[in-house]
């Protein structure tokens, strides 16, 4: 009897549900249709072909800034992808950089918040990553007051002579254990600590010593940089989001996150327990926990606002500076005669004095050459930080949908041969009298990136690089290690992250010269 009437109910039951399926498939079909034509009616850029479901996915490689600068080739300086269902504007001209810049900065002013972004910050509470509007700009307003200013950066200058002089001392120490035989060593990763060090020391003064035994930073900050730009599948197909945690990308994510959380607990519960009273000059976490205790009348700036904040000047800070050195040190390596040029000029401006000066840095012009040519060739990173559109907009006449996301490639546009001579070869000498500068308002020129969101730390990160450059010239020769060939076969490749820097770390045998520290 149960089964008699089972049956008896799904005869009206199948009938209806199979309607209910026909019905939903013609309205689904009809839509797509309608999408499709308006599509076809709107003016978009040009784009490669095309696969269903993952659009152009398969042709973005492990190097995304040379795949899209091979496809631009071929379809233009102003080209759309589809990566899943994100549409996104790949830019690789100067002068359409530019229009974009002086016509639409505002529209062009948010960010993509991908899902790796809104967990390691905090839900994109931070500088980098929080959609432009009114607590951005206070945000960015605190840092720069507080830490990347002009007169910030000058004042951290027996931070950077302090760290670098150690790190200076730790090469001097590591020869005379070899026995005067030069040893091998890995100056990749000295790089990488003395810039973590550095920003340490800058960001939580004295306390530093402390923080340096309880987390290899270094290695977490470098972490969270690869793990930036890990393949998400919420991310260009919304509706695989689950496929995250299958891939156990999300579980990975988390707990790099909960190394980081601890971290910065720890730097504030420090801080909070320590007696400031002692201490004329407060930190730049000193200053956080105060406007947080007073908040200011625009926003409230929460624990988890300081956190954000803090990831934001840790991770980008740190790593774009070790790679922008790791870069340059290769390059100069691979030139003997620039080398030689670079050194003659630091020596001659040091002379018999045992520490370089911050004063003395600012009269080696060709070493600021050789940093401009480095981040030329090799920017620390080579997409920026991807925007995404408030609005639609129209750019070269052709229409841009809301929330697309843009790149706009630095790397490619400072290869232009149209624009660069010998664009793929490392010549400092090209900014010798040349007005050229990285500060925003050279389009051909954008390490830094432009616009409002342009990276607001120009300053420390130059005044580090250049600091740590001149020495490392100054007090050593430096020369390859004795199983390579010849200097042209230094292995170039590069590892992708949000900063891409060497594949290979860069071993070197350093040879100390002159009296440092006597």
């Amino acid at each position: 009897m149960a089964l008699e009437s089972i049956l008896k109910n799904n005869a009206t039951f199948y009938p209806s549900l199979f309607c209910l399926l026909i019905a939903i498939f013609v309205f689904n079909f009809t839509t797509t249709r309608i999408r499709r034509r308006r599509r076809s009616k709107s003016n978009v850029p040009p784009s490669p072909p095309k696969l269903p479901f993952i659009g152009n996915l398969h042709q973005l490689g492990t190097l995304p800034h040379r795949s899209f600068r091979t496809l631009s080739h071929k379809y233009g300086p102003l080209m759309l992808l589809h990566l899943g269902r994100t549409p996104s504007l790949v830019v690789s001209s100067a002068e359409i950089a530019r229009e974009i810049i002086k016509a639409h900065d505002v529209v062009f002013s948010n960010r993509t918040q991908t899902t790796a972004a809104k967990i390691f910050f905090y839900g994109c509470k931070d500088v980098a990553f929080i959609h432009y509007g009114e607590e951005w700009r206070h945000k960015r307003k605190i840092c720069v007051a507080e830490l990347l200013s002009l007169n910030r950066v000058q004042s951290f200058e027996f931070i950077r002579k302090e760290e670098v002089e150690e790190m200076v001392s730790n090469i001097r120490e590591a020869c005379k254990r070899k026995n005067k035989v030069s040893p091998v060593i890995n100056l990749s990763q000295i790089l990488i600590g003395a810039s973590v060090n550095i920003l340490l020391r800058c960001v939580v003064g004295n306390r530093c010593n402390a923080l340096r035994g309880s987390s290899n930073f270094d290695d977490l900050a470098r972490k969270v940089m690869i793990q930036l730009v890990d393949f998400s599948f919420g991310d260009f197909v919304p509706c695989l989001w689950w496929m995250d945690y299958v891939t156990g990308l999300i579980p990975k994510l988390k707990a790099t996150f909960r190394e980081l959380d601890a971290f910065f607990d720890e730097v504030i519960a420090q801080h909070k327990t320590d007696d400031q009273s002692d201490r004329k000059e407060k930190d730049f976490v000193d200053i956080l926990l105060h406007l947080q205790e007073e908040p200011m009348p625009e926003f409230k700036l929460t624990q988890q606002d300081i956190k954000a904040i803090l990831v934001d000047m840790f991770v980008a800070g740190s790593d774009t500076s070790s790679t922008a050195l790791e870069w340059a040190m290769t390059e100069l390596v691979r030139n003997p005669s620039i080398m030689r040029k670079a050194q003659e000029e630091v020596r001659r401006v040091v002379g018999d004095k045992s520490k370089v000066e911050d004063i003395d840095v600012k009269q080696m012009k060709y070493l600021e050459c050789v940093v401009k040519e480095t981040l030329r060739l090799h920017p620390p990173a080579p997409l920026l930080a991807p925007r995404e559109t408030r609005s639609t907009v129209k750019i070269r006449g052709y229409d841009i949908p809301p929330k697309t996301s843009v790149y706009i490639n630095a790397w490619a546009i400072q290869r232009d041969p149209e624009v660069w001579e010998r664009a793929e070869e490392f010549v400092p000498e090209r900014f010798e009298n040349s007005e050229i500068d990285f500060k925003g308002q050279d389009f051909e020129f954008i390490p830094f990136g432009i616009g409002r969101r342009r990276c607001p730390g120009i300053a420390f990160g130059i005044a580090s690089v250049e600091y740590v450059l001149a020495n490392l010239l100054n007090w050593f020769e430096w020369k390859l290690p004795e199983t390579a060939t010849c200097a042209q076969d230094i292995d170039m490749t590069e590892k992708s992250g949000v900063t891409v820097n060497k594949k290979e770390p860069l071993h070197l045998q350093p040879v100390p010269v002159g009296s440092f520290g006597s």
